[in-house]
């Protein structure tokens, strides 16, 4: 009970990150929110976030409470009707879904959704603030919007926390489940309420924002000349309000899922190698770790007035790069003591985490600075793609003196070429983590536990990293502000230069999103297997002989990866189509504002922001559901269809092709929107030239690269894979096409 015991840490480490985060709540609202200009447009920003946010619940209503009411019918039906006997199931908690996870899939979502409303409201009181503080100096600024981008990534960190020690402490205490399989089994599948808040989020706040962002570049900076966040131009407000809905709330709910998904994975993989409730105990002690160090590091991220980019960057870096070592230095203890605590396993042991002890503790210690250092090394790469302080974006603002195609050009061919790094990372990183723990000498799964607790290290200092991210949105709304409040031009530039900041912390967040995303695919991958291996069985291929079903020559798993494959293809051609969408849309109303709206250009007028925010909320809230759809549907089909075998491959071709795909669109769009902020600041024909239209134009075909189809790739590879566990039996008692093979 020891080990069991142990587990009320988590709680405490939540305890730790939300009380931080209402620290710093606290903190940023203590700052003045400046003039009566500043305060009526932050007004007007807020309360079109809000209205999106309460639309969005009202949809997403639409969605869950079906949902939820078929889980609970298939939870409690007996388990020879849900075919669970075929998957070899036969205690009284381990059934094709658990009494648990109906109930699971409402607190994921309801966690996941408060977290990003959290960060939202904290960040639409922060970007006056922000503005106001950079009148007084440049690291004033920083401290005030990183503050709240702090409370975004603390909020996140903590109620993920709460929200699976809670369900640990429940099914252990609460319900007696003691068998560290059935645990692991049951709360593997807890993911999906998670990953279907994520998917709305994340999806429903990309199209808001880059459609706004979109319709008002095209019309304000390319057509009519004016500068960007200009009151006169009738999307502005929308603009602004996307900044939160997406960049905020939608990257928080999309985090979350990715540092839980990290931790469940462990306790799937841990108990299925008989490892016991000690190899479950270890991800959120790291978690924890994780907490404390983050909360430490956020105390050097500061700067000098005047800083470079590059001194800019290298300030966020110290509170990472601190908040990395220290989880390092006190992980190492707590993975130690592994090795003899008084453990529950699977074999009864009460000796250590069962069947790794002695060098294999090593080994896996070694598995959580594997991956912290992928995670910092993804960090590098996105950084060296999109920041104007590198050689590519360099490059790419100076294709602009060629016209726009070049510029178009020659981000894409840098998206391409930006895979390559953050690929071989986790590809390397992987093999290490796994051979580390004893892939070959302890056996398989020992080795794929190593590559989940190394996907636990990538995100255990998630609350300083996703500040870092955070704060990015908070600044480009300050700017926003100091240009519509006739703010003094320093401040404009002072907020630009925290903008441009946050444009390479976002790619570099995103980019460390992937990264975890693809670490955990793996283990959703292999829990798969381990839940239908049973009935997968082989195929003959004559002359006496038979090949396993998880073999290429199986027509059911490569007809499966083409088929993953290509659903990564079209659910970013439908995100990307909401957008395409959704700007036309933007642009006819502002072109007609600017038409039929009297002294408008002459800033006598006054534009209808509130009409552009109702047409961004509307086309989103329309439009995010086809997605979303294509995520929880085609798991389903490939299995009705196809049977197991067909729908590991298409697991793995949508893990395969999404985690490529995010990298390349998310860098290309990074870039391209550093590269135009490169020529606005003065380089290249600087503001108003043709070298600057160029930019802007690609700016804008790399928004909805950025931050709609790229990061939620993220969401589309956990939330197919979380509805391929929940129907896994679906997949066993059907599988259409495998009858007559």
């Amino acid at each position: 009970m020891l080990t069991s015991n142990l587990f009320l840490i988590g709680l405490a480490g939540a305890g730790i990150a939300l009380v931080f985060a209402a620290l710093m709540v606290r903190k940023v609202l203590k700052q003045p929110e400046g003039g009566e200009d500043t305060v009526r447009i932050a007004k007007a920003i807020r309360a079109g976030a809000n209205a999106y946010l309460k639309r969005q619940i009202r949809t997403v209503l639409i969605v869950f409470v079906p949902v939820f009411i078929a889980l609970f019918l298939i939870a409690f039906l007996p388990p020879w009707i849900q075919g669970a006997p075929l998957l070899g199931y036969n205690d009284g908690y381990t059934r094709l879904l658990s009494p648990f996870a109906p109930f699971a899939f409402i607190s994921g979502g309801f966690f996941t959704g408060l977290s990003g409303y959290i960060g939202m409201k904290i960040a639409t009181r922060a970007n006056s603030r922000t503005a106001t503080a950079t009148k007084e100096s440049l690291n004033k600024g920083l401290r005030v919007s990183f503050s709240a981008g702090a409370v975004m990534g603390f909020t996140v960190v903590g109620l993920s926390l709460l929200d699976v020690t809670l369900w640990f402490v429940i099914l252990r205490f609460g319900f007696g489940v003691a068998n560290p399989v059935t645990l692991g089994n049951t709360m593997i599948k807890f993911g999906l309420g998670v990953a279907f808040m994520a998917m709305f989020s994340r999806v429903g706040g990309g199209i808001f924002t880059k459609a706004a962002d979109v319709g008002a570049d095209l019309v304000g900076k390319v057509e009519v000349g004016i500068p960007e966040d200009d009151p006169r131009n009738p999307a502005v407000i929308a603009d602004n309000v996307g900044d939160n809905v997406g960049d905020v709330a939608g990257m928080g709910a999309d985090l979350y899922e990715a540092f839980a998904h990290a931790i469940i994975a462990c306790f799937a993989l841990g108990a299925g190698a008989g490892f016991g409730i000690a190899s479950m105990l270890l991800p959120i002690l790291i978690c924890v770790v994780g907490v404390i160090a983050s909360v430490i590091g956020t105390f050097f991220v500061k700067t000098k007035e005047n800083a470079t980019q590059k001194g800019l960057l290298k300030s966020l870096h110290r509170g990472t790069w601190i908040a990395a070592g220290i989880t390092v230095v006190l992980a190492l203890p707590i993975t130690l003591a592994m090795g003899w605590i008084p453990n529950e396993s699977y074999y009864g042991a009460y000796s250590g985490m069962a069947g790794i002890s002695g060098g294999w503790i090593w080994g896996i210690f070694a598995c959580v600075v594997i991956g912290i250092a992928a995670g910092l090394l993804i960090a590098f790469f996105s950084e060296y793609f999109t920041s104007d302080t590198y050689k590519p974006t360099k490059e790419l603002a100076e294709s602009t003196e060629t016209g726009s195609a070049t510029v178009m050009i020659g981000g894409l061919s840098l998206g391409m070429k930006s895979t390559v790094g953050p690929v071989l990372t986790v590809a390397v990183a992987a093999l290490a983590a796994f051979f580390a723990s004893g892939g070959v000498g302890l056996g398989f799964q020992a080795g794929l536990y190593g590559i989940a607790i190394a996907s636990v290290g990538l995100v255990a200092t998630l609350g300083i990293n996703l500040a870092t991210d955070a704060f990015g949105p908070v600044a480009d709304n300050a700017g926003g502000i100091a240009q519509m409040a006739n703010m003094d031009p320093e401040v404009r530039n002072r907020t630009d230069a925290l903008d441009s900041l946050g444009n390479t912390t976002a790619a570099t967040g995103k980019g460390f999103s992937i990264g975890a995303t693809a670490f955990t695919a793996v283990a959703l991958l292999v829990s798969y297997w381990e839940l239908t291996r049973d009935s997968l069985g082989a195929i003959y291929v004559g002359g006496g002989m038979y090949e396993s079903a998880i073999s290429l020559i199986n027509p059911m798993l490569l007809v499966g990866l083409f088929i993953g494959a290509v659903t990564a293809f079209f659910f970013a051609a439908l995100t990307i189509k909401a957008v395409h969408k959704a700007a036309q849309c933007i642009v006819v109303e502002v072109r007609r504002q600017f038409k039929e709206i009297p002294g408008l250009m002459d800033g006598t007028g006054e534009p209808d922001y509130a009409k552009c925010v109702d047409i961004c909320t509307r086309s989103a809230l329309r439009k995010m559901i086809a997605p979303s759809l294509v995520a929880l549907v085609v798991p389903i089909v490939v299995g009705l269809l196809m049977g197991p075998s067909g729908v590991i491959g298409m697991m793995a071709g949508i893990i395969v092709t999404g985690f490529v795909l995010a990298i390349f669109m998310m860098t290309s769009g990074g870039a391209w929107d550093n590269a135009k902020k490169y020529v606005e600041a003065g380089n290249h024909g600087g503001k108003g030239s043709e070298q600057h239209k160029a930019a802007v134009i690609g700016d804008t075909v790399g928004d909805p690269f950025k931050d709609t189809a790229g990061p939620s790739f993220n969401i589309l590879i956990t939330l197919s894979s979380s509805v391929a566990l929940v129907f896994a039996a679906v997949a066993v008692n059907t599988n259409l096409l495998g009858l007559i093979m």
